[in-house]
C-alpha cells in the first residue's frame, strides 16, 4: 500500500510541475505574442505611410468664400477647396495639397529665414572710414546720400527733398566698393546684408522672386540695415526677348527686385547699395529716378591714393631703412587697392622665407612683380620650408 501511495504522490507532483511549466510557457508566449502584435501594428502603419501619395507644397495667394487660390510650384494658380480640418488659412500661408484635386489638407510652418540664411551674409561690420584710402570723394558722396538720411532724416523733411533710395557703385574689381558699403554700415550702426546677384537667380520657377522678397523682409526686420548686392549685373542685365524658361525666371526675379525697391520710402531706415564691374550691360529701368538714381564711380587709385592705401596696409609692418617709398609707388601705378594689399602681404612672405622680421626694398619689388603676374624663384620656397 505504501508503494501505491508513494506512486500517487509522485504522479501528483509531476502533474503539478507540468502544469506549472505550461503556465510559465503560456505567460512567455503571451508576452511574445503582445510584442509581435505591436511590431505588426508599427509595420502596418509604416506600410500605410509609404503607400500614401505625396502631398504638394503650395502657397496661398488669397482666400475667397471659404476657398483658397493657391500657387503650385510651377507658378500656376488654382481655386481649390479647403479641408474641414484646415480652416484657419490666410494669404501667404504655406500649405499641403492633394496632388489629384489640389484640396488644401493642412497648413505647415515654414522657417522664414531658411532660404535667406543660405544665400546672404548678415553681419555688423567693423570697417571704418580710416581703413579706406584714396576714395575721399566717394566717401563724401556716400555720407551725403546714405549716412545723413539715416542719422538726420528731419533735415531732409525740413528741406522738403527726398534722398536716393539706392546707390550704385561701379568700377574695376578690387577698388574698394565692398569696403565702402561696409564702412557706411559701420558709421550708421546698421546691419549689413550682403548677397551676390547670381545667387538670386534660381533654377526653379518662382524661387528667385520669393528669395528677393524674403531678403527685403529680413532687411525690414533687422532695420536699420544696408542691403548690399554684389554682381548686380547678373540680376539686372538688359532685358532681351523672352527665350528659355531660365531667361524668363531671371526677368521675373528682376521685376520682383524692382517692385521691392519701389516699395521703400526714401527716408526709411533701409538703404540698398548695388555693385558692378559691368555698368554697360545694366538695364536702364534700374537707373531711373526712385531706384538706383545715384551712381558713384570707384576708379583705380591715383598716385596719392596708392600712398594712402599702402600706408594703411603697411602700418603694422617693420620696414627697413633702405625702403624708398616713391619708387615703390611709381611701380604700383595702375594697381587696385586689393592688389596693393596683396603686395604688402607677399613682401612679408619674402621676409619670412629669409627668417627676417623687417621688410626690405627688394621684398616689395619682388612682391610687385609677383602680383602683376610674375613669379618667385623656386629656391625661395625651399628657404621657407627647408
Amino acid at each position: 500500500m505504501s508503494t501505491d501511495s508513494e506512486t500517487k504522490e509522485l504522479s501528483k507532483k509531476e502533474l503539478e510541475n507540468v502544469i506549472y511549466n505550461y503556465t510559465l510557457n503560456a505567460n512567455e508566449l503571451e508576452e511574445e505574442n503582445k510584442v509581435l502584435r505591436e511590431t505588426i501594428g508599427r509595420l502596418t502603419a509604416e506600410l500605410d505611410r509609404l503607400k500614401s501619395p505625396p502631398l504638394m507644397v503650395c502657397e496661398v495667394s488669397e482666400v475667397v468664400d471659404g476657398k483658397a487660390i493657391i500657387r503650385v510650384p510651377n507658378g500656376n494658380k488654382f481655386f481649390v477647396n479647403i479641408s474641414d480640418d484646415c480652416k484657419r488659412v490666410v494669404a501667404g500661408n504655406t500649405v499641403l495639397a492633394d496632388q489629384k484635386n489640389l484640396m488644401v489638407l493642412s497648413k505647415i510652418t515654414k522657417n522664414k529665414s531658411f532660404d535667406v540664411e543660405r544665400f546672404v551674409i548678415l553681419e555688423k561690420p567693423k570697417v571704418k572710414w580710416s581703413h579706406i584710402g584714396g576714395l575721399k570723394d566717394q566717401i563724401t558722396e556716400l555720407k551725403e546720400v546714405v549716412e545723413l538720411p539715416l542719422t538726420k532724416p528731419d533735415l531732409f523733411k525740413k528741406l522738403g527733398i527726398q534722398p536716393p533710395k539706392g546707390i550704385l557703385l561701379y568700377g574695376p574689381p578690387g577698388t574698394g566698393k565692398t569696403l565702402l558699403a561696409k564702412a557706411i554700415a559701420t558709421s550708421t550702426k546698421s546691419n549689413f546684408i550682403e548677397v551676390v546677384g547670381s545667387e538670386l537667380v534660381q533654377k526653379f520657377i518662382g524661387e528667385g522672386a520669393k528669395l528677393v522678397s524674403e531678403i527685403f523682409q529680413l532687411a525690414r526686420e533687422k532695420a536699420p540695415s544696408i542691403v548690399f548686392i554684389d554682381e548686380i549685373d547678373a540680376l539686372a542685365a538688359k532685358r532681351i526677348e523672352l527665350g528659355t524658361s531660365g531667361e524668363r525666371e531671371v526677368q521675373r526675379t528682376f521685376m520682383q527686385f524692382l517692385a521691392e525697391l519701389d516699395g521703400f520710402k526714401p527716408l526709411g531706415n533701409i538703404k540698398v547699395i548695388g555693385c558692378t564691374n559691368r555698368m554697360d550691360i545694366l538695364d536702364p529701368a534700374i537707373l531711373r529716378p526712385g531706384r538706383f538714381d545715384r551712381v558713384i564711380h570707384v576708379p583705380q587709385p591715383s598716385l596719392d591714393g596708392i600712398k594712402q592705401i599702402f600706408k594703411i596696409h603697411s602700418k603694422q609692418m617693420k620696414l627697413n631703412k633702405d625702403v624708398k617709398m616713391d619708387k615703390l609707388f611709381k611701380r604700383m601705378e595702375g594697381m587696385s587697392g586689393a592688389e596693393i594689399k596683396a603686395v604688402c602681404t607677399e613682401a612679408g612672405y619674402f621676409a619670412i622665407r629669409d627668417n627676417r622680421f623687417t621688410i626690405k626694398q627688394k621684398d616689395f619689388k619682388d612682391a610687385i612683380g609677383k602680383v602683376k603676374g610674375g613669379d618667385i624663384k623656386s629656391g625661395d620656397h625651399k628657404k621657407m620650408f627647408g
